[in-house]
């Protein structure tokens, strides 16, 4: 009994001190002033200008004709439609938000929007596409080689199995 009568007013203690969960009214100010929407915006764009840089290096060393260009410029664009369909804004918003909700307090979400809200919070969010651009192009060059190392790799690898009895 003594031990429920301790369990109990600890319980009562500590129940007091946990953080408030974040409204959605304070979540949607926190993504409208750190432009979430606008860099979702930007990634898509960047994912759709991937496809066809992708696609022209798989051609590289080789002379294309206008016909053959013409169907590669074709692709991107069926994609980022059904990229920017499935990956609207109000279709993501509902899960950010219930991301947002399920990371932050209250208390992190109000300091996160006094964050943006100031000069060098501004600076953040206009430079962060100019700083995504140059860390995926970054990425991109590293990835590109060690992609082709892996796909190698691989083919030897299923080349060994495929003569090993």
């Amino acid at each position: 009994m003594r031990k429920l009568i301790v369990l109990l007013a600890a319980t009562a203690f500590c129940g007091g001190t946990a953080a408030a969960p974040p409204t959605e009214d304070s979540i949607n100010t926190l993504m409208a002033a750190a432009n979430t929407q606008k860099l979702i915006e930007n990634y898509l764009t960047y994912v759709t200008q991937s496809i066809h840089k992708g696609m022209y290096a798989s051609f590289e060393g080789q002379t294309l004709s206008e016909a053959q260009k013409r169907t590669l410029d074709a692709v991107p664009a069926k994609f980022e439609k059904v990229i920017r369909d499935e990956m609207s804004w109000d279709k993501l918003r509902p899960q950010y938000l219930q991301i947002y909700q399920d990371t932050f307090t209250q208390k992190e979400v109000d300091g996160l929007i006094a964050f943006y809200k100031s000069p060098t919070g501004a600076a953040f969010v206009s430079k962060m596409p100019l700083l995504m651009q140059k860390s995926q192009a970054m990425m991109q060059d590293r990835v590109a080689p060690l992609a082709e190392k892996v796909s190698e790799a691989i083919q030897k690898a299923v080349e060994q199995a495929k003569a090993t009895k």
